[in-house]
């Protein structure tokens, strides 16, 4: 007999890692605030560095206004550059090191969405981990068009130069819909069950 239970799912709490540019492409924007509502549809915590601008602020509010529990993990010295979002708990720290293992620790998948060279370094150091086998917690890039594509090519480089195994190109995955996205981190379109 099959079993009729709800799914069970274990990512609750989703790392959003992307840009705090203000000058970037709008559909960038546009993006982030979709996936942050989204977020928010499916009954997920988003976690992110704090920002109130950007594709950060703009993903944060919409998961925010869709009743997504957010949390924002901010170094006291960016506080006067990244200005934290008003009415987001926040866990000040000291140090970027302390921000990004807050950010890990308090995570079940990560989401890189477009971002300049923080972002980048971001999800770098989470792939890092994940090839030195310190983590096997979904990693997703997501863009509607080629903004990742010049890293992947980067990262393929790495493995034709037999300096990065080929089985790390199944260590993330790149999609280029919202929809996909929940789907590569093992999320659909029915929220998870409290």
């Amino acid at each position: 007999m099959a079993d009729s239970s709800p799914l069970q799912f274990s990512v609750r709490s989703v790392c959003v890692y992307c840009g705090s540019s203000e000058s970037t492409n709008p559909a960038y924007h546009d993006l982030a605030t979709r996936f942050g509502a989204e977020l928010a549809k499916r009954g997920l915590r988003m976690v992110y560095g704090g920002g109130s601008i950007g594709l950060m602020g703009r993903c944060a509010e919409a998961a925010r206004a869709g009743g997504a529990q957010v949390l924002g993990v901010m170094p006291r010295f960016l506080e006067a550059r990244e200005i934290p979002l008003a009415d987001v708990p926040h866990r000040m720290v000291d140090t970027m090191h302390e921000r990004k293992m807050v950010m890990f620790q308090e995570s079940d998948a990560f989401v890189v969405l477009p971002g300049g060279i923080g972002t980048l370094e971001e999800a770098v150091e989470v792939l890092s981990w994940r090839r030195l086998d310190l983590h096997d917690k979904p990693v997703v890039f997501l863009s509607e068009d080629d903004f990742w594509v010049p890293f992947f090519e980067l990262v393929q480089h790495t493995i034709d130069a037999k300096l990065t195994p080929a089985s790390f190109a199944s260590a993330y995955a790149h999609v280029r819909s919202i929809d996909a996205c929940f789907d590569a981190i093992g999320i659909g379109v029915t929220a998870p069950a409290p």
